[in-house]
């Protein structure tokens, strides 16, 4: 005889075997999808496969996909981390861009000086951002995930209120933005800046420091079994105020990457879901923050996947669509990974 166990541990290869197999599954719906709306499969693939790894235009846009991609990835992770959803990276990361284009509007001061200074006032308006849920979350017991997705639409609305009132660009009238931003993120090649590197040095390091300290054990523990962290002697409420204002402040540093590296002004729509698609990044990533690196790029895949796919005429929704499929057939695997059949003597 025979029984299926749920295993307490799942073997990384399994877990691999398994997202495999699902990213298989949406591939060939997406194969399906496509053939129901009349478009030729092999062109499609061409075309996908070229205008992404074919072309320089194709790896600057993923590159540049990747570096909000990894921030606001990481973002969320760090909160998973504590056992916190920051469901808030889009807000935290446009109010870390505003506060990083403010310095850039307003203050006449050398690139050397500035771009610390621009740096640090998006870390500090990301973790502001995120203070209150924080503190709700560690002291109220209020749930971080409805505190932190509201104040995604009040910072969606802040920014579209500055770029068409106070910092509208009257140069050159353009609509829903501020005038173009001289301070920038100095560049590697082409359009791509070094924004990128230091958010995967971050990446690396966040995982380096949670994975060997204190703290982060500390951090883990907090979120796994709060009342075993509590009688193990560890405050549990700061340590959670303090992983969401990280976060916070990490989704705060990748708006700055993206108004100072990539798009130089304040606009309306800044944040291109980047903040919501971390979720999906930190949900692929797992328990490794080195896994937050791979899954940004497959992301930002699916992103150039989508622009080609408008080029035909398919809907530009059809990323949310290929985006939910896959977090869909990611959590079906990993739920399935975990079981295995074991033989009983009868």
């Amino acid at each position: 005889m025979s029984r299926r166990i749920r295993l307490a541990v799942v073997p990384a290869h399994r877990i691999l075997a398994g997202r495999a197999l699902a990213l298989c599954f949406v591939c060939l719906v997406l194969a399906f999808v496509l053939i129901m709306l009349g478009l030729p499969l092999g062109e499609v693939l061409r075309l996908v496969i070229t205008s992404t790894f074919g072309t320089v235009f194709g790896l600057e846009n993923l590159a540049l996909y990747m570096t909000p991609l990894l921030m606001t990835g990481g973002a969320v992770w760090l909160g998973l981390r504590a056992g916190l959803w920051n469901i808030g990276a889009e807000g935290q990361f446009l109010a870390g861009a505003t506060a990083a284009a403010a310095v850039g509007l307003f203050l006449p001061l050398p690139a050397f000086v500035a771009l610390p200074l621009a740096g640090l006032a998006s870390l500090v308006a990301g973790a502001l951002w995120s203070a209150v849920p924080a503190a709700g979350r560690a002291w109220l017991g209020v749930s971080e995930i409805i505190t932190t997705l509201l104040l995604n639409f009040i910072a969606s609305f802040m920014v579209y209120y500055l770029v068409t009132g106070p910092w509208a660009d009257h140069v050159t009238d353009a609509q829903v933005s501020s005038q173009r931003i001289a301070l920038a993120i100095p560049v590697i090649y082409g359009v791509v800046h070094w924004g990128g590197p230091f958010a995967i040095a971050l990446v690396v390091a966040l995982g380096l420091t949670l994975g060997r300290s204190r703290f982060g054990y500390e951090l883990r523990l907090c979120g796994s079994n709060p009342e075993a962290a509590h009688y193990a002697g560890i405050s549990v409420a700061p340590r959670l105020f303090v992983a969401l204002l990280a976060s916070g402040a990490l989704a705060g540093l990748g708006g700055m990457m993206e108004v100072l590296g990539t798009v130089h002004r304040l606009q309306g729509g800044l944040a291109h879901g980047y903040g919501y698609l971390g979720i999906v990044v930190a949900l692929l990533a797992r328990h490794s923050a080195l896994a937050l690196i791979p899954a940004a790029f497959l992301m930002a895949v699916i992103l150039n996947t989508g622009i080609v796919l408008q080029t035909l005429q398919v809907s530009a929704s059809s990323v949310l669509a290929i985006t939910g499929l896959l977090v869909f057939a990611i959590a079906v695997s990993d739920e399935l990974s975990a079981y295995v059949r074991l033989e009983t003597a009868k």
